[in-house]
């Protein structure tokens, strides 16, 4: 059943949006679309929740943004991670995969 918004633990759309913009600079929209896409309509991030975390990732430097013109013509910010931005990357992605496997034992006990 997709879900009409982002009901995950904390730091995770940080974690999906870094995951995102790894393999190349997209716009707003586009980071969006691709965690739709990729989670098979699963994870579907409004624009209340991605802007916010845009913003929070580029103030703390895991990102950086520059203007440009969309695919559809339109001025747009696109989002690139920074060098800073994927160590966090990687940093994170470790975390999650180490709770995700504990998370998995839990479920799994008898």
């Amino acid at each position: 059943m997709p879900r009409s918004r982002l009901d995950l633990l904390q730091g995770t759309l940080d974690l999906l949006i870094l995951r995102t913009l790894s393999t190349g600079p997209k716009h707003g929209w586009a980071v969006s679309e691709r965690i739709q896409q990729i989670s098979d309509g699963v994870l579907q991030v409004n624009q209340g929740s991605l802007y916010p975390a845009l913003h929070r990732l580029e103030q703390q430097r895991w990102i950086k943004a520059e203007w440009g013109v969309s695919e559809l013509g339109r001025r747009a910010r696109f989002y690139q991670l920074t060098p800073a931005g994927r160590r966090q990357l990687e940093i994170e992605t470790n975390e999650w995969s180490s709770l995700a496997q504990a998370i998995g034992k839990v479920l799994k006990m008898a």
